[in-house]
């Protein structure tokens, strides 16, 4: 009996193939040493957020923190519900520092790991192609 061909796994079959053959052109051809345009972009986005949005939320939870502590000691001084209002906000301040912190480590981290972290390696320490 005649058998059938299945269109699905030649097309699977010549879509793994063609990517197996193109990877290697696709990774060492379209990047210089320093990421190319791409590189730029990615370091640029980073030092947007290392340098300017996470300062900018810190600023921001730090005033969270002083309005929490204004609302739990002078405003909230014979109100409960202020004073609960104040410690609340104190708590989730001082929650958001952690979290914000925590983040900007590992924006830093990603930066300095892959190299993109606004600082020029000097051309000696690596191999070149």
């Amino acid at each position: 009996m005649y058998k059938y061909i299945n269109m699905k796994k030649i097309k699977s079959l010549v879509a793994t193939a063609t990517t197996l053959l193109m990877f290697p052109a696709v990774t060492f051809g379209q990047f210089d040493d320093t990421g190319g345009e791409f590189g730029d972009f990615l370091t640029s986005i980073l030092t947007f957020i290392s340098d300017i949005l996470i300062p900018f939320i810190l600023g921001i939870g730090f005033l969270l923190f002083v309005w929490g502590m204004f609302l739990y000691f002078i405003a909230g001084g014979a109100d409960e519900e202020k004073r609960g209002k104040g410690k609340s906000l104190i708590i989730w301040a001082t929650l958001g520092f952690v979290i914000i912190i925590v983040f900007w480590g590992v924006i830093n981290i990603i930066g300095q790991g892959t190299g993109l972290g606004g600082e020029t390696l000097d051309e000696d320490l690596y191999p070149k192609l």
